[in-house]
Parts: C-alpha cells; sequence; structure tokens
C-alpha cells in the first residue's frame, strides 16, 4: 500500500493507517537506539550515524525540550528518528516515552491525512516570499523564546525559596 493509496481513504480510515504505520515505526526506532546502547556489535556506519550531525542536533534537541523533544519532533523535518533513537538510547522511561510519542504520532497522522506535506511546504514558500510575514515569524518566536526564558527565571527564582521554607 502506498503513501498515495492511504490518502485516498476515508480521513478517517487513512488517519488511523497513518497513525499505526508511525507509531510502530517511532516505537521500533526507539526500541533500537535502546539496543544500541546495550552493547552488541556496531558497524561503522552505525557508529558514524550515533557520532554524527543529526544525532548530535536530536540530542541538543532533546536536552533543551525534555520529554517534550519526542512530540515536537514530529513536526520537524530531519530528525524525528534520531529523537526517537535518542530517546531509547537514553532510556527514556516508557512512562514518560509511550504518551510523548503517541500525542507526537497523533499530530504527524492529523497533518498528513489532512493537510499533508504540501501545505507545510505552501506555508514555507509564502514565508520566504514575503519579507512581512518572515518578520511575523521572527517576531513570534522572539517572544516565545522571552516567555520561555522568563518562566526559566521565574521559577529559579522560587526554587531557593521553597528550600529555605522546607528548612524552617
Amino acid at each position: 500500500m502506498s503513501f498515495d493509496s492511504i490518502l485516498e481513504l476515508p480521513l478517517g480510515w487513512a488517519y488511523l493507517t497513518l497513525f499505526v504505520v508511525v507509531m510502530l515505526r517511532a516505537n521500533a526506532t526507539y526500541w533500537v537506539g535502546r539496543l544500541i546502547v546495550a552493547g552488541g556489535r556496531r558497524s561503522p556506519k552505525i557508529e558514524r550515524f550515533l557520532d554524527g550531525p543529526t544525532m548530535a542536533r536530536a540530542e541538543k534537541f532533546s536536552r533543551r525540550w525534555g520529554v517534550l523533544a519526542v512530540p515536537l519532533s514530529f513536526l520537524t523535518i530531519g530528525i524525528q528518528t534520531a529523537v526517537n533513537l535518542s530517546a531509547g538510547a537514553l532510556r527514556m522511561p516508557l512512562s514518560r516515552y509511550l504518551p510523548a510519542v503517541t500525542l507526537g504520532c497523533m499530530i504527524w497522522a492529523l497533518i498528513y491525512s489532512t493537510v499533508g506535506l504540501a501545505a507545510i511546504q505552501a506555508v514555507f514558500l509564502a514565508l520566504a516570499a514575503s519579507p512581512w510575514a518572515l518578520v511575523a515569524l521572527a517576531v513570534a518566536v522572539a517572544i516565545l523564546l522571552g516567555v520561555r526564558r522568563f518562566q526559566k527565571r521565574a521559577s529559579a527564582a522560587v526554587a531557593p525559596e521553597q528550600d529555605r521554607a522546607g528548612q524552617g
């Protein structure tokens, strides 16, 4: 069954089919990551991949976003597999991984069964064609990063106060 034939199915069946396929693939990737780290013989090709730039980006992405890296990776192109592999390699607990990967797979299946990659590419092309759209996107990203930084600083300031309160 090809991707195009899946998209010819009624929406519910297309969504369900894509969800099952991506869920199987993502979980298989997670378990491959766990097996690679558990030992066994590694080929030079696997070693190059594990030490390569894609895994480095995935690990940086995972360190920054924590467990949210898993569902967020389904919105990216190029590091989704590496994030799932690194989640396995880092032995992310299944109690965290399974809800995160399920959410990511649901999002991915929704995108691909409805608007698909063509719509996502159209958005990027529109952004590239309009300097104002790029400015708006940059402002939105700057606001999100500012809010995230503010939240981190606020939580870091609260932590010492909670420690002092617990010692009294």
